[in-house]
């Protein structure tokens, strides 16, 4: 994981950081001099690349690892897109994110990598573990007590999951109990097929 320079976000066109202070909220222009009088015809590939930038950075991926869930998908029978998305978005960072463990996805990667995440009782410190249908995803009770972790239960009182995620507030715990549907993946602000049409050329 690398950190994000928010003029990333103004030059792709969508705020891809996790900062609150994202200069794409008062900023929604590219960056420099002329951004805000710019107006780019990017390209078919321009249109690809763009797209990927976009859903590599939301996620917080390297190109190497972004470019392994492609290719596992390409491999699997089904709609590819679809699958790509399913992949990304059961990553056990990511699954913490969605339940709400965390408020980004790079606080949530820390929380895995530093040993607090459990799956099934179990600790589980990679980031990428992919979360399966019916894994209970728990915070470890020794973590609990922690001061970040009461604060997340204040949070949580007014906080909802997407609805393929089951979460207890009280118990500061989640499972996945479906993959993503079709609803879920059609609302994220990517154009998953303009990334696939990148690494197909």
């Amino acid at each position: 994981m690398y950190q994000i320079n928010c003029k990333k976000c103004r030059r792709l066109g969508y705020k891809v950081c996790d900062s609150v202070k994202c200069g794409m909220v008062r900023k929604p222009y590219p960056p420099g001099q002329h951004g805000k009088n710019i107006r780019r015809r990017l390209s078919e590939y321009g249109i690809q690349q763009a797209e990927k930038q976009k859903l590599k950075l939301i996620y917080g991926l390297r190109e190497k690892q972004f470019k392994k869930y492609f290719d596992i998908a390409s491999k699997k029978s089904g709609v590819t897109p679809q699958i790509m998305m399913e992949l990304l978005e059961r990553r056990l960072d990511n699954v913490v994110f969605r339940l709400g463990l965390a408020p980004t996805r790079r606080a949530s990667r820390q929380l895995v990598g530093h040993g607090h995440i459990m799956i099934n009782s179990k600790k589980v410190s990679s980031p990428s573990y992919s979360v399966s249908p019916g894994e209970l995803v728990d915070i470890k009770e020794s973590s609990k007590a922690k001061k970040t972790f009461s604060e997340t239960r204040t949070v949580l009182k007014k906080f909802n999951p997407p609805r393929w995620l089951e979460l207890d507030k009280e118990k500061l715990s989640g499972k996945v109990i479906s993959v993503p549907d079709k609803e879920f993946l059609a609302a994220l602000p990517v154009e998953v097929s303009k990334v696939l049409e990148f690494y197909s050329r």
